[in-house]
């Protein structure tokens, strides 16, 4: 295991004047949703202050589990639970559009031998002792 580096340990730093009560509600099947309080440094609720509201949910995928959180504009636990289905909708939407560009990042480091790239082989490709 890597070892913290002491400079970064020593530049943590936490912000007392942003902290959150965090409340897990869920429906046991396929919706959670972590309510963030405002709070002050005693752990009284500040007021002064917006809840925030945060969708979790893991969806099952070929690849395995996939683990979906995001933010979800409500003003109260019902309407919360409301705007979830079109929550996961767009994070599901945003996580496609982003295995999309790194497949294209990838598809672009991508050397063929014999094509002249780095490293590449004029030798052809295919399984040794095999003949074409």
């Amino acid at each position: 295991m890597a070892q913290p580096d002491s400079d970064e340990i020593d530049a943590l730093k936490i912000d007392t004047t942003a902290l959150y009560r965090e409340e897990s509600i869920t429906d046991t099947r396929s919706a959670t949703i972590k309510r963030l309080t405002p709070v002050d440094i005693e752990g009284n609720d500040d007021s002064s202050r917006t809840v925030l509201f945060i969708g979790d949910t893991t969806l099952m995928t070929q690849m395995g589990p996939i683990p979906v959180q995001f933010p979800i504009e409500a003003t109260d636990l019902k309407s919360a639970f409301e705007l979830f289905p079109d929550g996961v909708k767009e994070a599901v939407q945003k996580l496609q559009e982003r295995a999309q560009e790194m497949a294209r990042e990838e598809s672009q480091r991508i050397v063929v031998p014999g094509q002249g790239g780095q490293g590449g082989s004029s030798m052809g490709g295919g399984m040794p002792g095999l003949s074409r």
